[in-house]
């Protein structure tokens, strides 16, 4: 089974150079946490309402990370049942000690390539900001629909990393502007993250009435500190990527971002949006076991 720190490994190898990999980008669920699950909950229930599975279904949260879209489901869906599985342990045991609903929901360690659960075993599977850290993500959607009943709802979402991710693409062009190496590690080059991929995926996998849709939300930020120290927790490529500079090309970045937000001051609080891609399909009718 690939852990999340594999999974971030296996993928991040055409972006991310030896020197700016990192095995703990996703090994500390606190710490991420305060760099982007605070987006995540902004995000999550937007994607519930989207897929719109029915109350009282049971739903596969894939890549369940600290548990923000399983929370978003159950607080929508008051009668549904989730499961959440994610590679990560140190995540799983982070989402089930914050559960709020421990009676309809629960955490466990899966891969997304490979399901433990029998055919049909789900009306719905939802995923949030995964799909382009699976390795092999069509090999997973056809895991999702082999779980999902017929007629059942597969939805995703991924950050538009070009330009509809404001925090990250503030920290990119940044960067880009005091290193030029960090042009080939920006996180705009990950896959399914622009327009259109994702549902291609879907239509590949044979997913029935396919629909895409961008999902936006806006976060409040109480000072420059509380955009930028996030970033110094390691978590994901650009806490990677910061955590690899020397002191010096760490206080020119720091200065290059505050200078591209136009803040008067370090102590004013300011907003950034942030648009995702969004995809929904639907399981056909007749369902043939995609495991192969």
């Amino acid at each position: 089974m690939l852990s999340r720190r594999a999974f971030l490994g296996a993928c991040a190898v055409p972006f991310l150079g030896r020197e700016h990999q990192n095995s703990n980008m996703f090994g500390d669920a606190e710490a991420y946490e305060r760099f982007m699950g605070r987006w995540s909950r902004l995000l999550a229930p937007l994607l519930v309402d989207f897929a719109g599975a029915p109350d009282g279904a049971r739903v596969l949260d894939v890549g369940s990370g600290t548990g923000a879209l399983a929370s978003a489901i159950a607080e929508r869906n008051g009668r549904s049942h989730i499961v959440g599985i994610d590679p990560s342990q140190e995540y799983v045991a982070y989402a089930t000690s914050k559960n709020p609903v421990p009676d309809r929901a629960s955490f466990q360690v899966g891969d997304a390539q490979q399901l433990s659960f029998p055919d049909a075993a789900f009306e719905a599977c939802l995923s949030l900001l995964v799909f382009n850290f699976i390795p092999d993500a069509k090999k997973a959607l056809l895991e999702l629909r082999r779980v999902t009943k017929p007629g059942g709802v597969i939805a995703a979402a991924n950050w538009d990393y070009s330009d509809g991710m404001r925090m990250l693409r503030v920290f990119w062009d940044a960067a880009r502007g005091v290193d030029a190496a960090a042009e080939k590690l920006d996180e705009n080059r990950m896959p399914l993250c622009r327009a259109g991929e994702l549902s291609e995926l879907w239509r590949q996998a044979g997913l029935r009435n396919i629909h895409q849709q961008p999902l936006e939300i806006t976060m409040r930020f109480q000072s420059f500190a509380d955009y930028w120290e996030p970033f110094l927790l390691r978590q994901g490529p650009a806490g990677a990527y910061a955590a690899s500079l020397q002191p010096d090309r760490l206080r020119a970045l720091r200065g290059e971002m505050k200078k591209r937000l136009s803040l008067s001051d370090e102590d004013s609080s300011f907003t950034l949006t942030a648009r995702a891609w969004a995809v929904r399909g639907f399981c056909p009718a007749s369902l043939v076991s995609q495991r192969g």
